[in-house]
């Protein structure tokens, strides 16, 4: 139980990804506050998680909105004590041409991506400074490294370049108040996200193509994120601040 007593936030936290890391984190001992637009899913994945409902609870909310941020971070004062993790895991994914973005579009990831990263991460650091030390974990993307030709993707890319960015700031920044800062950068991962732009018989037949894309072969899957995820929230990484790490099946390894 290496997350026992810790309080972690996780945005995104519905489904995919931050989901299962929500569950990791429960099973690891952790109080868990998860966050997203949709109040139904998200009592649905706090209640399946945890029937009890004494340790996991949610938010609702724009996260690009700073008041959502406080919201969150003053449940997790009212219910837990506090705030040691937090996962930015928001995102929003759809391939789209380079010259059909319109204002809307570009606005939206900045708000889901860039905004969501930095006042989420405001409202923590305070709480996060009482405790004397705390750990924040954003997810990156692949593609914010390495275009991909089947998927153009420039605006969620350079969202995605902006929290990688931001990670390594931060990194350095907060590192005196001995809280670390670090990013996972995933390849194709089998989430509900692509169900946002592909109809359900499209979804398993266009992931399927993608297994070849990874040089072990396969998709990425929730868990391999969010194990990677706990791993760098843990005491097993307490000498690794700033680092944006492959999760990617090995798709970076052949950047030139």
């Amino acid at each position: 139980m290496q997350f026992q007593n810790k309080t972690v936030i996780i945005t995104g936290g519905g489904t995919g990804i931050g989901r299962k890391a929500a569950e990791l984190f429960y099973n690891e001992g952790a109080n868990v506050i998860i966050n997203g637009r949709r109040e139904e899913v998200l009592k649905t994945t706090a209640t399946e998680i945890d029937p009890t409902e004494q340790k996991v609870s949610f938010v609702a909310g724009d996260i690009s909105n700073p008041e959502t941020s406080k919201d969150l971070v003053n449940k997790a004062v009212e219910l837990f004590g506090g705030v040691d993790i937090l996962v930015n895991n928001t995102g929003k994914f759809v391939p789209t041409p380079f010259t059909e973005y319109t204002p809307e579009d570009v606005q939206s990831y900045l708000d889901v991506i860039v905004k969501g990263t930095l006042f989420t991460s405001q409202a923590v650091i305070p709480e996060m400074k009482k405790r004397g030390q705390g750990a924040i974990i954003n997810t990156g993307s692949m593609w914010a490294l390495q275009p991909v030709e089947a998927t153009p993707s420039a605006a969620y890319s350079a969202a995605m370049a902006g929290r990688h960015a931001m990670t390594k700031n931060m990194a350095v920044e907060l590192a005196a108040d001995h809280i670390r800062v670090n990013a996972v950068a995933p390849a194709v991962v089998e989430t509900p996200i692509y169900n946002n732009f592909l109809s359900d018989e499209e979804v398993p037949e266009v992931l399927d193509s993608f297994n070849e894309f990874h040089p072990l072969k396969r998709n990425g899957q929730p868990e391999d994120v969010a194990n990677a995820i706990l791993f760098l929230a843990s005491e097993s990484a307490s000498w690794i601040t700033g680092t944006v790490m492959p999760v990617d099946g090995g798709a970076t390894a052949r950047l030139r």
